[in-house]
C-alpha cells in the first residue's frame, strides 16, 4: 500500500469488491452489476424466468454507464488511468504484435525495467516499441520502479531509437508514468541530461514516430519519450507538467485540493487536442480500457497502421521539417 502512496495515488478512493479495483464513482454501476449478476443466478438455480427484469436491469447498467462516462471530471480521468487493471505497454504490445522480442540494456549502466522496448511485427511490418511500463502487484511495482525511469532507461529508449532508425524501421512509444525517477542517484546519473538529449535527438530521427500516451503523462518523464509526428492520448488519460497532487502540494500545502488542481491543469485528453498540443483521441471501450483489452488494442493498433501509411508518403526530410514545426508553434502566442 506505501509503494501506491509513493508512485501519488490516492488509495482512498478505491474500493475492492469481487476482487476487482472499483472507483468511487463506478459504485453505483457496480452495486447494479452485482444485483444483475444476483439475478441471473436465481433466475438459473431456480428455473424462474426473469428475461424481462433482467434485460430492464441490463438497459438500466448501460445507460448509467454512458451518463458516467460521459460526464466524468478532470480528476476522475485522472483516477482511470491509474486504475489497477489498466492495460500496461506489454499489455498492449503482446496483444498487438506477432514475435515481439525485448531489447535490454543502455550499455552503460545497466537495464531500466521501468522502461521497456523492442521489436514486433504488426501485420508483416516490424516496429520499435518502447514505453514505460508499471508493475500489477507489489513486487513487479518494486522491479519497474513504479514506471518511473532512471537515465539509463531513456538512454536505452534512445539506443532502441537510434536501432531503428538505423534499419529504417518506425517507432512507437506508448507513454504511462508519474515521472521520471526524482531520487539523488538519478540526478547524479544525468537525469536531465538524458531526457533532453532524448528530446533533441527524437526531432531528427529519420524514421516515422508515433507517441500514445496510454495512462499518465507526467513531466518530462513522458516528454522524454513524446516527441513524435503524431501524439495521441486514450480517452481516459492525462499529460501535464504536473500531476494534481503535486500541484496541490506546491499551491495549497496539502494533497486535499487535487481535484481543484485537476480542474487548473486542463490535462485531459480533450484538453490538450483543444490547445494543439496533441493530434488526435483514441476513444476507449465504455467503462475504460481495462474493460476490454482486446478492443482497446485493436483500436490502437487501427490508429498506428493508419497513420504509418500516412507517414510513409512522406520524405524524413518533411517528416523532421513538420515535427520541428509541431513542438516550436506551442505555446506561441501571437498579438
Amino acid at each position: 500500500m506505501k509503494e501506491f502512496a509513493a508512485a501519488g495515488y490516492s488509495l482512498s478512493l478505491f474500493l475492492i469488491k469481487t476482487n476487482q479495483m472499483v472507483l468511487e464513482f463506478e459504485k453505483p454501476i457496480a452495486d447494479l452489476e452485482q444485483k444483475l449478476q444476483e439475478m441471473k443466478d436465481l433466475a438459473k438455480g431456480r428455473n424462474i424466468d426473469l428475461s424481462a427484469d433482467i434485460e430492464s436491469l441490463e438497459e438500466k447498467i448501460q445507460n448509467l454507464k454512458k451518463e458516467t462516462f460521459e460526464n466524468l471530471t478532470r480528476w476522475q480521468r485522472v483516477q482511470l488511468s491509474r486504475h489497477a487493471d489498466r492495460p500496461y505497454a506489454l499489455d498492449y504490445i503482446y496483444e498487438i504484435t506477432n514475435d515481439f522480442i525485448e531489447l535490454h540494456g543502455d550499455r552503460s549502466v545497466k537495464d531500466d525495467k521501468a522502461m521497456i522496448g523492442g521489436l514486433g511485427d504488426i501485420d508483416g511490418r516490424t516496429v520499435m516499441f518502447i514505453g514505460q511500463q508499471k508493475g500489477r502487484n507489489t513486487k513487479q511495482r518494486q522491479e519497474r520502479n513504479f514506471g518511473m525511469a532512471n537515465p539509463e532507461g531513456y538512454r536505452k529508449a534512445l539506443r532502441l531509437m537510434k536501432m531503428a532508425e538505423k534499419f529504417g524501421k518506425p517507432i512507437v512509444t506508448l507513454i504511462d508514468t508519474p515521472g521520471a525517477f526524482p531520487g539523488l542517484e538519478a540526478e547524479e546519473r544525468g537525469q536531465g541530461e538524458a531526457i533532453a538529449r532524448n528530446l533533441k535527438e527524437m526531432f531528427m530521427l529519420k524514421v516515422p514516430v508515433i507517441c500514445i500516451i496510454i495512462g499518465e503523462g507526467a513531466s518530462g518523464g513522458a516528454l522524454g519519450i513524446a516527441i513524435g509526428d503524431r501524439v495521441f492520448m486514450l480517452e481516459n488519460t492525462w499529460y501535464s507538467v504536473i500531476s494534481p497532487e503535486s500541484c496541490s502540494s506546491i499551491l495549497w500545502r496539502s494533497w486535499d485540493y487535487k481535484e481543484q488542481a485537476a480542474e487548473a491543469l486542463k490535462l485531459t485528453a480533450n484538453d490538450m487536442k483543444g490547445n494543439g498540443l496533441i493530434d488526435d483521441i483514441i476513444p476507449e471501450p465504455l467503462g475504460g480500457a481495462h474493460r476490454d483489452l482486446k478492443t482497446m488494442s485493436e483500436t490502437i493498433k487501427d490508429t498506428i497502421l493508419k497513420t504509418l501509411k500516412e507517414l510513409d508518403k512522406q520524405k524524413p526530410e518533411k517528416r523532421i521539417d513538420q515535427r520541428i514545426e509541431k513542438f516550436c508553434s506551442m505555446g506561441v502566442v501571437v498579438e
